[in-house]
């Protein structure tokens, strides 16, 4: 390897971690295999550089691949290289980063090859649920090992040299690089719903970091990951006039206004990513129909409906944070579904999907209504029928079957204006309001926008210690 190159993977761990933490191991391993043109070849590490290290204290494993080695490709010591950090990292209980740049299967081992992604594969299912998995990736990622990233839980791309991929943008009939370039970070980030932060290298690092210290260890970790000096009874004004943009919400109610988005250029009416609350980690899941910029003006908007991407997204960041006891809030604020034809393909599907992984966490559950929440839309978005502990609601929400104007109509046809206006105004009265919910039990408390972040604090303390028994069973099938 060349001065330049000799230590590429060496450096990114480098970056990543606290200075001097990093040991590597295995750093003797070499290819076995002498087939083709490989007996004169030299791989030192065989191409990925293994190790465990420190970030901010916390332990974790590290497998990084070196492009400068057969062009970073997997063979077999490279993967059971990858393969014994999982099983250091699940013996251990830290979670396991990968960074990758490789170009691919090494064809002259060619079966062996073969069997070591699917080695790969099976630890990162074996992991899954049991260490949080995050993954870079700084070069090549094509093919097969485009399921590498898909199968972490976090996965970052370089937004210039990062290439992800199943098949290569010329490969595809029809199309090539120019006309659209399916390889790139920016499509990737946009379309497929693995990717979730997009960034320079140094970006990606810092990111991970910021990732890594919210969140637990694994399975049995505490969500409780920092002490918090920020004021508990804070108030947050003005949020009730930015309720379309839940990113501005979550930001205002965190500790230190601290907000981990997650997949921010996928699905961008649904809203997921990490919060704190003294101290303690929480997921968040939130309607999201305005985009505000850093100046407070509007950047982009949404219908107030539920799509497939949102409900799929929703349900994945959902199913992870209950993998890791770290409790849920979501921010309902919608009034439908999608109307569209590629809807009637999907939806039914996704909301299937996001309603079955509400349903089915036995972390805590909260759920806020800050503006409409309307028919089925409303249901879906953890309900209290559907699972959440507890449902909190801003004073002026609306809560019902539908907005209170269309429903006058739809019951008096052939009622006039003033009649439809009185007859709108009872409707929302009795049917239609946050406290006609709450008179009913489905609403908890209604609160002020600016105290929410004291009642949330004190609500998800009090079910830190929640506990749920399941009834026997493998597993669902959703």
């Amino acid at each position: 390897m060349s001065s330049n190159n000799e230590n590429l993977a060496i450096q990114r761990i480098a970056k990543l971690v606290d200075e001097n933490s990093f040991m590597e191991i295995g750093s003797l391993v070499t290819a076995r295999s002498t087939d083709f043109n490989l007996t004169a070849a030299k791989t030192p590490s065989d191409g990925v550089v293994i190790g465990h290290g420190l970030i901010d204290g916390n332990l974790v494993f590290i497998y990084s691949q070196d492009a400068s080695v057969l062009n970073g490709t997997i063979g077999e010591m490279h993967a059971k290289k990858i393969a014994s950090v999982y099983d250091m990292a699940m013996k251990m209980g830290a979670p396991v980063i990968g960074l990758i740049d490789c170009g691919g299967i090494r064809l002259q081992e060619s079966v062996d090859a073969l069997d070591g992604f699917g080695t790969i594969y099976a630890k990162e299912v074996a992991a899954s649920g049991l260490v949080p998995q995050i993954c870079g990736v700084f070069g090549n990622c094509g093919g097969g090992l485009s399921v590498v990233p898909a199968l972490c839980d976090f996965a970052f791309i370089e937004e210039k040299k990062g290439r992800m991929f199943v098949n290569a943008p010329d490969a595809i009939e029809g199309n090539n690089t120019e006309k659209c370039d399916t390889a790139s970070a920016a499509f990737q980030s946009e379309n497929n719903g693995c990717v979730d932060f997009v960034g320079s290298e140094d970006e990606i690092m810092e990111q991970i970091r910021q990732l890594v210290c919210m969140l637990p260890s694994n399975n049995e970790g505490d969500v409780y990951t920092d002490d918090c000096e920020d004021d508990l009874n804070r108030a947050c004004e003005s949020m009730e006039n930015m309720k379309g943009d839940p990113r501005y919400l979550l930001s205002q109610i965190s500790d230190y206004n601290t907000f981990f988005e997650t997949k921010a250029d996928y699905a961008k009416n649904m809203v997921t990513g990490l919060i704190k609350l003294n101290g303690m980690t929480v997921g968040a899941v939130a309607n999201c129909s305005e985009v505000y910029d850093a100046e407070g003006k509007k950047a982009e908007s949404f219908d107030k409906s539920l799509t497939a991407q949102g409900c799929n997204k929703a349900a994945e960041f959902v199913q992870f944070c209950d993998a890791f006891s770290i409790p849920v809030l979501t921010i309902t604020n919608v009034n439908g579904l999608k109307n569209c034809m590629c809807s009637e393909k999907k939806l039914a599907k996704a909301l299937a999907r996001m309603t079955y992984a509400f349903s089915n966490a036995t972390c805590a559950k909260v759920n806020l209504i800050t503006g409409e929440a309307y028919g089925s839309a409303y249901v879906f978005m953890n309900s209290k029928s559907v699972g959440a502990d507890l449902v909190y609601a801003w004073s002026g929400a609306k809560i019902g079957a539908m907005d209170s104007t269309l429903a006058a109509k739809i019951m008096y046809p052939e009622a006039g204006a003033d009649e439809i206006k009185q007859k709108a105004a009872d409707y929302e009265k009795l049917q239609d309001s946050a406290a006609s919910a709450a008179a009913r039990g489905y609403v908890d408390r209604l609160i002020d926008p600016a105290d929410t972040r004291k009642y949330l604090v004190a609500v998800f303390e009090m079910l830190y210690t929640k506990y749920v028994s399941e009834p026997e069973k493998k597993h669902g099938t959703k």
